[in-house]
């Protein structure tokens, strides 16, 4: 039985995640990577992320990513490696985070002890992460844990995501979504990226759109207009709550009190990195 609020460890992750994310959409990023010879986007997303799992195929990045089109991923993998190797990558990627969270929090955020404080908590709740058919989480968790503490929190905010991504790709699996469904449904919400960003960043086309919202309005989950139907606001509902129980140890191992301290602490870095332009602005909606 939990010992959590109903959605705690839902709303910690949303806190957390979000300031993880913040290095894809970087300038420094890019910066750090065309370094190394890297200066596709998608290439370098690809190459960043998957990092981890070592010098990997295409096949790996579609299944452990899920939502992006094969024909995408297999034009830049393996060939990124031949460039530059899984660890510089690594390594580039880590100075990108760091000048990232500096420019966007600010020195003073960087050196205060609240930001050692959710460090140490987002650290504590990944030691009940696990890594059985968990595969973008346990190559993370075979990363050492940087000393600096806003890196600290970076790594671990890296462990947590994709902790309870890889949880929810087997929600979306028992769901019967496949990756365009995935994107429209998620979309239908207004939670989700806005179409014009998936399409240009995930490989696919208008019409695969298209196609999967006519796949999802037989089903009966899509109305006319690319409104969520009951069913389907059931559906997706019913996904996050499945991807809850997925999720939950680490924030049960983690208890309430820490919990609500550690999303607090979060909040207000994510406050911080967003009011400073470190979103796209038009990243959310349905278009």
């Amino acid at each position: 039985m939990s010992t959590l609020p109903p959605r705690a460890g839902r709303r910690c992750h949303n806190a957390i995640n979000p300031l993880h994310s913040t290095v894809y959409f970087s300038p420094d990023l890019g910066e750090e990577l065309g370094k190394l010879g890297i200066d596709d986007s998608n290439a370098a997303y690809f190459a960043t992320r998957a990092a981890a799992l070592g010098a990997v195929g295409p096949g790996t990045v579609t299944a452990t990513f899920y939502n992006f089109n094969h024909d995408l991923v297999a034009r830049h993998l393996p060939a990124v490696w031949s460039v530059a190797s899984p660890q510089a990558v690594l390594d580039a990627r880590l100075r990108a985070a760091d000048a990232t969270l500096r420019r966007v929090l600010g020195e003073e955020i960087i050196a205060s002890p609240e930001m050692a404080e959710a460090a140490g908590l987002a650290l504590r709740a990944a030691e009940a992460c696990t890594r059985h058919a968990r595969p973008l989480y346990a190559a993370h968790a075979d990363l050492p844990v940087p000393e600096q503490p806003h890196l600290a929190y970076w790594h671990a905010g890296t462990l947590l995501r994709e902790h309870r991504g890889d949880g929810h790709l087997a929600a979306l699996l028992a769901a019967g979504l496949d990756p365009v469904e995935a994107l429209v449904s998620h979309t239908a919400t207004g939670k989700g990226m806005n179409p014009r960003w998936i399409l240009a960043t995930r490989g696919w086309r208008r019409g695969d759109w298209e196609a999967a919202s006519e796949r999802l309005r037989g089903r009966g989950l899509l109305d006319s207009e690319g409104e969520l139907t009951e069913a389907g606001v059931t559906l997706r509902a019913d996904l996050e709550e499945a991807t809850d129980r997925m999720d939950s140890a680490p924030y049960e191992h983690l208890g309430a009190e820490r919990v609500e301290r550690l999303t607090e602490l979060a909040r207000g870095f994510l406050f911080t990195a967003a009011s400073a332009g470190a979103f796209p602005a038009d990243l959310i909606g349905k278009g």
